[in-house]
């Protein structure tokens, strides 16, 4: 359920139980797919990032934790709702779907279960703009929005050319960007969320806009490295603009990156399926990977989080717990306490690996032929530290000791920088 619901001051708006103050210029939130700290830090040393390197000496630099599972959807959701996944109810890019019983990915707008913020900033007279790399997005963070030109917009790069005015609120976008659709294991792929971006602030001026890229870089290049340099200045270059029109930018990621592989640089693996079935018997046992989605080539549906359906989990909990690897192994309640989770869509068990490890379920069942770097993943508690800047330095206020979560970002943008 939605916290309790409460009075806003005037100029305010209530959205899940947290007051944001409306926009006094227009206000940007970007979600930055997988930038775990360093690698923002790196562009800056390398004289790459000059936009970058003024907001960390002057405007807001803070240190967040993302929500588990680190994955995409969970987090992007938690971003535009301010809340948990407990209080939204996206657990995951993919889940089984207690209702159907059956596999499922976690975008279809009927799984979010609160409001986010933009239809209550619209309802308020503000200008929308949302823009995400990946489709898969697009129908959850717009879920509510009324389209309309120069109103509020909702689309993706992938799906650029599809873009009308009835399904997304506009057209023409890829001759308004000046670019083609990018391919979708590529930087462009990002590169055209801040192209849009800073076009739809040029035309139309949207008084909030958000911006989510995808990971595909930090996937296979590390913090420092000369790729992801290139990376962080692209994005440099389009903030910078998006600041001197104006902008109050405020920048987060939904989770962080590490290195899941071994000194041979092969993926690192826990095949938990395999495992449960020696153990139990084949396919007595059940395991879900809720990093799975359709763009798996770059991470071979391997991350750091499973959930388990089986019988008697508090015996296979403590039986897991002692297996090299695994960080947690929490019955539902548990994992629900600890991770702020719907515990209607987790499995019997939760399974966390360690920071280089990652999870699988068979073996065979894994085709890793895409890997072309070695394995750099992420949903586990290892990569719950992001950062949280902001271009505009943070206000007055009783601020020392909060712990701050990425979806402290709208907050930190209308209420809190000065």
């Amino acid at each position: 359920m939605a916290p309790d619901s409460l009075t806003p001051p005037a100029g305010s708006i209530a959205v899940n139980g947290r007051s944001y103050r409306l926009p006094r210029r227009p206000t940007v939130v970007v979600c930055v797919d997988g930038s775990e700290p360093g690698y923002i830090e790196r562009a800056v040393e390398a004289g790459r990032a000059p936009w970058f390197a003024r907001v960390l000496r002057e405007g807001t630099n803070l240190a967040a934790e993302c929500v588990v599972p680190t994955f995409t959807n969970p987090n992007n959701l938690s971003i535009v709702t301010g809340q948990p996944p407990a209080v939204h109810g996206i657990c995951g890019n993919y889940f089984l779907d207690p209702e159907s019983g059956t596999e499922v990915m976690m975008n279809d707008p009927r799984f979010l279960r609160v409001e986010t913020l933009f239809p209550a900033f619209q309802r308020a007279g503000c200008r929308i703009a949302v823009v995400t790399a990946k489709d898969k997005l697009r129908g959850l963070l717009g879920k509510g929005l009324a389209l309309a030109p120069g109103k509020a917009c909702s689309f993706s790069s992938e799906k650029s050319d599809k873009a009308t005015l009835s399904e997304n609120g506009i057209d023409g976008v890829n001759a308004l960007v000046g670019m083609g659709v990018p391919d979708v294991y590529s930087a462009g792929l990002s590169e055209f969320v801040f192209a849009a971006g800073v076009k739809l602030m040029e035309r139309d001026r949207p008084d909030v806009m958000y911006l989510s890229t995808t990971d595909y870089i930090q996937h296979k290049h590390a913090p420092g490295t000369p790729v992801a340099n290139d990376f962080y200045a692209m994005m440099d270059g389009y903030l910078a603009r998006l600041d001197a029109l104006g902008c109050t930018v405020v920048l987060t990621a939904d989770h962080g990156m590490n290195a899941k592989h071994d000194a041979a640089g092969q993926p690192d693996v826990i095949y938990l399926q395999d495992l449960f079935d020696g153990w139990v018997g084949k396919d007595k046992a059940r395991v879900i990977l809720p990093i799975t989605d359709p763009y798996v080539v770059h991470h071979g549906a391997l991350g750091s989080f499973a959930v388990v359906y089986c019988d008697d989990p508090t015996t296979w909990a403590a039986k897991l717990a002692a297996v090299p690897g695994v960080e947690a192994a929490l019955t539902r309640d548990e994992a629900v306490r600890r991770y702020e989770l719907p515990a209607d869509r987790l499995g019997d068990l939760v399974v966390v690996s360690t920071r280089h490890k990652v999870l699988g379920t068979s073996a065979a069942r894994h085709d890793l032929s895409g890997l072309t770097e070695p394995l750099r993943s992420h949903g586990g508690v290892s990569e719950q530290r992001v950062p949280l800047i902001a271009n505009r330095p943070l206000g007055s206020g009783p601020q020392a000791g909060r712990r701050w979560r990425n979806f402290d970002a709208f907050d930190l943008a209308l209420n809190l920088v000065a």
